[in-house]
């Protein structure tokens, strides 16, 4: 109903598309190879040093992509409560899933916004009674 679905798919595709159009125009680089001291340069070495020199930009481009990310699960979560009407099932579901998975309760800010794809689980029982209380009845 939200759409979230195909827009994470549309968006990893591009992402994806963008990944290998970049290791295509990398491995092609013979001054990268040169850089690293490597006389033949072979593909798998090429891998090798894409992955080293990619991480770091995957890191950035992971930040806005898990904010989106946890903004829909928020987005999912008013559209659970909004749909049945049982804020206290979807607290207990949420609080049962981050027991048997050991989650975290208080992440720090910079942990969440670096590696969290879902909002650490007080902020979405936060943001689900503050709707509540807030909504006219």
């Amino acid at each position: 109903k939200l759409h979230h679905i195909p827009q994470r798919i549309a968006i990893s595709v591009v992402q994806t598309g963008v990944l290998f159009l970049l290791l295509s125009v990398f491995l092609q680089v013979d001054g990268l190879f040169q850089a690293f001291y490597v006389d033949q340069p072979a593909v798998y070495t090429g891998l090798l040093f894409f992955g080293l020199l990619y991480s770091p930009v995957e890191l950035l481009l992971s930040i806005p992509l898990n904010a989106w990310s946890r903004r829909h699960e928020f987005q999912a979560d008013r559209f659970a409560v909004d749909t049945t009407g049982r804020i206290e099932t979807l607290v207990s579901g949420l609080k049962r899933l981050a027991e048997a998975n050991l989650s975290n309760l208080t992440p720090h800010p910079l942990t969440v916004a670096l590696d969290y794809s879902h909002p650490p689980l007080l902020d979405r029982i936060d943001a689900l009674h503050s709707r509540t209380t807030t909504k006219p009845a």
